[in-house]
């Protein structure tokens, strides 16, 4: 618990930056100062100064890193530099591009149409006086009139409505015709009950009528027998 809350105030304690080039920027113009501070010690050998302000600019290097955060990260977790200024030029780059594309695009749209718009009427132009020519020089020509047939068509024409008039009268004599038949059908189909034939026995007396309708049916049969056989041998009077 204790070594928790000691690393959160060591981070809290530590300086905030967003990026290490600049704390690297300030580290270079340091290194400059540091590298003046034996230049007094006369009596130091050459190699020893060297010695000296490599490890003095090691330990100022190793403090700087070990107070500073990168966006919440320590100097080593955070990514180099260069690494930010090729994302940072990446991202540039391409809003440049994006940039320099919506603008292209922007002109083409404005000046493109004004362009086009010449050529289309051109085009526009060319093709009507290909279709006056075209028109000018294959007239479809008029096909020439039959006068037995037209004669023949207003005939017809004329007859048509008595022709009509004809057929429907023809179809109302045939319903009629059909319509007596069926009433005779219906007429020679009836039998005669007995009670009629008794009445007309009643009336007309069985032996009378019959000497009566004898007489006739009789000589009926004579006088056709006559005219058969005198059409044949033609010997009857």
């Amino acid at each position: 618990m204790e070594s928790g809350l000691s690393a959160d105030t060591d981070q809290e304690k530590r300086v905030q930056i967003k990026s290490k080039k600049q704390v690297v920027e300030q580290m270079n113009r340091y290194k400059e100062l540091l590298k003046t501070v034996l230049d007094g010690q006369t009596d130091m050998a050459a190699d020893t100064k060297r010695v000296l302000l490599e490890e003095l600019e090691a330990n100022f290097e190793a403090a700087v890193w070990a107070n500073v955060l990168v966006k919440g990260q320590t100097w080593d977790e955070a990514p180099d530099a260069e690494v930010e200024d090729e994302a940072l030029e990446e991202a540039f780059d391409l809003e440049s591009l994006l940039d320099d594309t919506i603008l292209e695009t922007t002109r083409r749209r404005r000046t493109f149409p004004k362009r086009i718009l010449p050529h289309v009427v051109h085009s526009i132009k060319a093709e009507r006086r290909l279709m006056e020519l075209y028109q000018h020089k294959y007239k479809a020509e008029e096909a020439p009139k039959d006068l037995d047939q037209e004669r023949v068509m207003n005939s017809l024409s004329a007859e048509a409505p008595a022709m009509v008039e004809s057929a429907i009268q023809i179809v109302k004599s045939i319903s009629t015709l059909q319509e007596q038949a069926q009433g005779l059908r219906q007429i020679l189909s009836i039998k005669t009950s007995d009670a009629t034939l008794e009445v007309r026995r009643e009336v007309y007396g069985q032996s009378g009528a019959a000497a009566k309708t004898r007489q006739p049916r009789k000589r009926a049969v004579e006088e056709a027998d006559c005219y058969r056989k005198r059409a044949d041998e033609e010997g009857c009077p």
